[in-house]
């Protein structure tokens, strides 16, 4: 089971970004995906996640608006288009499955589920 996230780099404020998540090992149109994103320095905080079959899609307040969650069940790849990137978005991007039910206010914790390495988001001027 592995998940590997690219995409990540720096952007100037107001600009945009497209996170991918390339999933393999598991059959990846029976899980429901997260992208959590910490900060050096502090926890984790859940961004978004979208269901099995992409019908629903959640985000944090924080990007509501924003960022835009996909997938594509064929290639076994989850997105996360960031636009309007601020200086608060910086932080090292992961996606996520297995986690229990983020949007739900549940913490996200790198012990549960199974994660990529993280992408690198940089916003600045």
């Amino acid at each position: 089971v592995q998940l590997v996230e690219s995409g990540g780099g720096s952007v100037q404020p107001g600009g945009s970004l497209r996170l991918t998540c390339a999933a393999s090992g598991f059959t990846f149109s029976r899980y429901t995906m997260n992208w959590v994103r910490q900060v050096p320095g502090k926890g984790l905080e859940w961004v978004s996640t979208i269901t099995m079959d992409g019908a629903t899609t959640y985000y944090a307040d924080s990007v509501k608006g924003r960022f835009t969650v996909s997938r594509d069940n064929a290639k076994n790849t989850v997105y996360l288009q960031m636009t309007s990137l601020k200086s608060e978005d910086t932080a090292l991007y992961y996606c996520a499955k297995d986690t229990g039910a983020l949007w739900l206010g549940l913490s996200p914790d790198r012990s549960t589920g199974t994660w990529g390495q993280g992408t690198q988001v940089t916003v600045s001027s």
